[in-house]
């Protein structure tokens, strides 16, 4: 797997599980997989959502987070787009995201959104695919597993050290809509368990 071009809508940005992963694997140095693309809109939007959905949080909490993203994946801002009217689909507010994508020229959208698969979206019109997340993990473990392998280990290691127990990363990886990805990261860490490192 070459590295792909990914443009992250905000409903992964917003999964902490997702969030995770998806830089862990970003930045391990075994390799450069992909490269992540986002826009202050579908940042803003993320930041948004965590703040209903965690209203008494302090303002450095979710600038912490906003930050963590921009400088995690700092070369991936798409500056402008252009909301051209192109997009196929019937809700408004994912026009903004498809301009992006195609401002940025990715080869993949990652999203947890029905509006850009099915409906009046015919995937085959568009430049570039639709992932779900759960999708896009499994691609990518089955191009680089030994990264994912590594990354589970990191994962599983920092569960040890600051939650002081078992490593729950496949139950969260379902619980974030993962089920298949889930099931390849319990795998890693039961070759984790035998050798002793879980």
């Amino acid at each position: 797997m070459s590295a792909q071009r990914v443009l992250v809508d905000a409903n992964v940005l917003f999964s902490r599980t997702l969030r995770d992963w998806l830089a862990l694997i970003y930045i391990n140095p075994g390799g450069e997989v992909y490269n992540v693309y986002w826009t202050e809109d579908i940042l803003a939007e993320a930041v948004y959502q965590l703040r209903r959905n965690h209203p008494s949080w302090d303002g450095r909490q979710t600038r912490a987070i906003r930050d963590t993203i921009a400088r995690t994946f700092e070369g991936g801002r798409v500056e402008d787009f252009v909301v051209d009217g192109s997009f196929q689909g019937t809700d408004p507010h994912d026009q903004h995201v498809h301009a992006a994508a195609l401002a940025c020229d990715a080869d993949i959208l990652l999203t947890c959104d029905g509006g850009f698969s099915g409906g009046p979206v015919n995937p085959d019109l568009l430049p570039y695919e639709v992932y779900t997340p759960d999708d896009f993990f499994v691609l990518v473990d089955k191009s680089v597993p030994e990264i994912v392998c590594a990354v589970t280990l990191e994962q599983t290691e920092y569960w040890r050290r600051k939650k002081q127990g078992k490593a729950p990363l496949a139950e969260h990886l379902e619980a974030a809509g993962c089920p298949q990805f889930a099931k390849r990261v319990r795998t890693y860490q039961g070759h984790l368990s035998i050798r002793g490192d879980r």
